[in-house]
């Protein structure tokens, strides 16, 4: 009997196939009933391996050069967790550069479930003083005006 892939495997293939833009490789990386959370923006939370089909097929036809910078990565007994730049220059020739935080679930060999926490690098805007004036509430006309966002 086969053994299914462990936390380790699931990551390196999860890497490895989206570097590759080998679609089907990374589909088979996901439950059929995969859940994804995005905690910060839940509209975007989905379930289903063909929802992941959908979304990396538009990546790769868009962004022909994406690809995932692994940064850091801790495994355990069932699943991983990971942070990663996605860079690659969209067909319009903007660059496209995301940092990404993914908790994923591993179960039977797949990643079952997963928390994405995303967002596009900015290498300009407010400040930590501004951000968190804002969020406060306490902005002063030196701030530079009303930019809330969150914080860490």
């Amino acid at each position: 009997m086969v053994q299914p892939r462990t936390p380790a495997d699931v990551l390196s293939e999860l890497i490895a196939s989206t570097n590759a833009h080998d679609l089907e490789a990374l589909v088979d990386c996901f439950a059929d009933d995969y859940e994804l959370t995005d905690p910060a923006h839940p509209a975007r939370s989905f379930t289903g391996a063909s929802q992941v089909r959908k979304n990396w097929t538009t990546m790769f036809a868009a962004v022909p050069d994406i690809h995932i910078d692994l940064q850091q990565h801790v495994v355990t007994t069932d699943g991983f967790w990971l942070e990663a730049a996605q860079v690659g220059t969209r067909r319009d020739g903007v660059t496209l550069i995301g940092q990404m935080v993914f908790i994923a679930s591993v179960s039977g060999g797949r990643i079952a479930s997963a928390h994405i926490y995303v967002s596009p690098v900015e290498t300009g805007g407010p400040d930590i003083d501004t951000v968190f004036g804002a969020m406060a509430g306490t902005l002063t006309a030196r701030s530079g005006g009303p930019h809330a966002g969150a914080a860490s």
